[in-house]
């Protein structure tokens, strides 16, 4: 029996790593972004389908973001940067943008003061 051409690549066994002058270490990307969603999501199933919910991708997908085996596309990083600071920070880190990541913190305070505003402001109606 022979393998086909269109059969399935596999990865390579090195993963992507960003070489720049910036001062962090050299972790491959997807090591990066899965430590960022362990940070922000938890180890647990429900987690993993959380994120399968956010990004539309398939369970498989999520689990191999989650052990660091892949990283996400660019789309599914935007939707990750979207719902997740620590992914977000963690992207900033790898662009050598940490001077952004006291910005991105005090915007990610102003929307839990807005919540805690609003929780306020729910317990006087009641």
């Amino acid at each position: 029996m022979s393998f086909q051409k269109m059969d399935r690549n596999f990865q390579s066994k090195k993963g992507k790593s960003f070489h720049a002058d910036n001062g962090h270490d050299d972790r491959p990307f997807a090591v990066s972004i899965a430590m960022a969603m362990l940070a922000e999501w938890g180890e647990s199933s429900s987690a993993r389908k959380e994120v399968g919910r956010i990004t539309a991708a398939n369970e498989r997908t999520v689990r191999n973001w989650f052990e660091g085996r892949n990283g996400p596309s660019g789309e599914n990083l935007v939707a990750l940067v979207r719902h997740s600071d620590a992914v977000f920070g963690t992207v900033l880190e790898l662009s050598g943008r940490q001077a952004l990541l006291p910005v991105a913190g005090i915007l990610g305070l102003r929307d839990q003061l807005d919540a805690l505003v609003h929780a306020i402001d729910e317990l006087r109606v009641h």
